[in-house]
């Protein structure tokens, strides 16, 4: 935009400048022209009356004395003054007794007859083309000089103006690539014309709003979260009643899993603009217990669980709970998708280069590509399942098994 704002104004200035100086161009020459011609006729008209006054010395006393060189046709075909033969121009002025003024190769000859008692004498000289110019080259550069500093100038202001419209515009930008790296405490500084600074205080008070927008909502968050507290205290207590110990402590430990995701929760909705923590953890056993527990569920409902988990650690760069989090999102699909007595299964193995791959296949009718979206869902879910394990894997994909059921492969990156 700089260069193009500059770019016009010099263009319009040399468009004025060439109005202008084109023009005075022209004038010039002709006011040399008649500067030159006029001096011509001056020095003419000093001889004429002595050219009639038929006295010859004073006649050359006078014609030696001019600046210009002047010859003096007398009627009995003499010459007096600067050598030269008898032009047309000459003759048709001594035929017709008319002053003229003939264009020639060597410039503008000036013929002016006398008549006296012994005929017609003409008085001519030649003004030459260098006559007719002399200054004028000088003052064409003196133009030209002049016009280039005003263009230099124009471009010069023009830059200056360009550059305080577009330092703005660029502040501008620079602060909503900021915003929108959700660096939201950046503002810009109203600066520039009227029109740039009602767009300047529009970008704060839109950064302002969504900070409040934002607040607002992880409130809400954080307060929804800390509701669920009561009713999962109420039952970690039911839990504890259970006459069966074993059915008592699988219960208890579900409602501990579920009260720590919702503390990380509300940790991570208070949470401002602190850098987030870079999380690890061993993904072998983050899978088997978690496989360990989906494994009462599956023998309850008539399910084989097959697994196939390594011995060896799998450091991941995941959180143990978002893992956990993306394989019950999984499971859980699993379960309530297919009916009771479908088989599935559980790999997870290294990955090249560090990392973990993770599979999750089942024998059910398996689901459409359309339904792998966010918030999509055909079975009267939220959607959110597959979405929650994308998050925690560098590539997602869903596929079929040979038998038709679902196929999802996770691969996450080392630790």
């Amino acid at each position: 935009m700089r260069s193009r704002l500059t770019l016009l104004v010099a263009g319009t200035t040399l468009l004025v400048l060439l109005a202008f100086l084109v023009p005075l161009a022209v004038l010039l020459r002709q006011v040399a022209e008649d500067r030159a011609l006029s001096r011509a006729d001056d020095v003419v008209q000093t001889i004429v009356p002595v050219a009639g006054s038929g006295d010859l010395t004073a006649l050359r006393l006078t014609v030696t004395a001019q600046p210009v060189p002047v010859t003096v046709f007398l009627p009995d075909r003499s010459v007096i003054g600067a050598p030269s033969e008898r032009t047309p121009g000459v003759r048709l002025a001594a035929a017709t007794n008319r002053a003229l003024t003939v264009v020639t190769d060597d410039g503008q000859e000036l013929a002016v007859p006398v008549i006296g008692a012994g005929g017609t004498t003409v008085v001519r000289t030649l003004v030459t083309d260098a006559e007719l110019t002399r200054g004028v080259t000088r003052a064409w550069s003196i133009l030209g000089a002049l016009g280039l500093t005003l263009v230099l100038l124009g471009l010069l202001v023009a830059d200056r103006l360009a550059r305080a419209i577009t330092r703005p515009i660029t502040e501008l930008s620079e602060v909503s690539h900021r915003l929108a790296n959700a660096e939201l405490t950046a503002r810009a500084s109203p600066a520039g014309p009227r029109e740039l600074r009602e767009v300047a205080g529009a970008l704060n008070h839109l950064a302002g709003r969504i900070q409040e927008l934002l607040a607002a909502e992880r409130e809400q968050l954080a307060d929804l979260s800390h509701r669920l507290r009561t009713p999962l205290t109420a039952l970690r207590l039911e839990a504890e009643s259970l006459r069966d110990p074993e059915e008592s402590a699988r219960i208890a430990s579900a409602t501990d899993q579920l009260t720590r995701a919702v503390t990380a929760v509300i940790q991570q909705t208070r949470r401002r603009d602190a850098p987030p923590a870079v999380a690890t953890c061993d993904a072998a056993a983050v899978v088997r217990d978690r496989v360990a527990f989906w494994a009462v569920l599956a023998e309850d409902t008539g399910r084989d669980l097959r697994r196939n988990l390594p011995e060896a650690p799998l450091p991941v760069a995941v959180s143990a709970d978002d893992l956990a989090a993306a394989l019950d999102a999984l499971l859980g699909n699993v379960f309530a998708h297919t009916p009771d007595g479908t088989p599935l299964s559980v790999t997870l193995t290294g990955r090249p280069g560090g990392g973990a791959i993770l599979e999750i296949t089942d024998e059910g009718p398996g689901f459409a590509a359309s339904e792998a979206r966010r918030g999509a869902s055909g079975g009267g879910s939220t959607g959110l399942g597959l979405d929650i394990a994308r998050q925690v894997a560098t590539t997602f994909e869903i596929g079929a098994t040979q038998a038709g059921g679902a196929q999802v492969r996770l691969e996450i990156i080392g630790a």
